[in-house]
């Protein structure tokens, strides 16, 4: 990826920190259960936008993606995926 480094940065920038590690390891989620409910956790939401980093051009096709997902956060601070 040609951006790497600058969609990195807008992450931090993004997420006002680094929000933990930003390894990617960890096994295949497992299905959620009636009684956990539809809401999306915070790692998820980290998780999911350093995966859309990881695939973007660049920094206005990641905020893009990020937008079209539900990704970016709302002006209450959370992102529509969570609500």
């Amino acid at each position: 990826m040609s951006g790497s480094v600058e969609v990195r940065q807008f992450l931090l920038r993004y997420e006002g920190a680094d929000g933990g590690s930003t390894s990617l390891s960890g096994g295949v989620p497992a299905q959620r259960r009636s009684s956990e409910g539809q809401r999306v956790s915070d790692d998820q939401v980290r998780r999911a936008r350093l995966a859309v980093a990881a695939g973007a051009l660049d920094v206005e096709d990641c905020v893009q993606l990020l937008e079209m997902l539900g990704l970016s956060p709302g002006d209450d601070g959370e992102a529509p995926v969570q609500r």
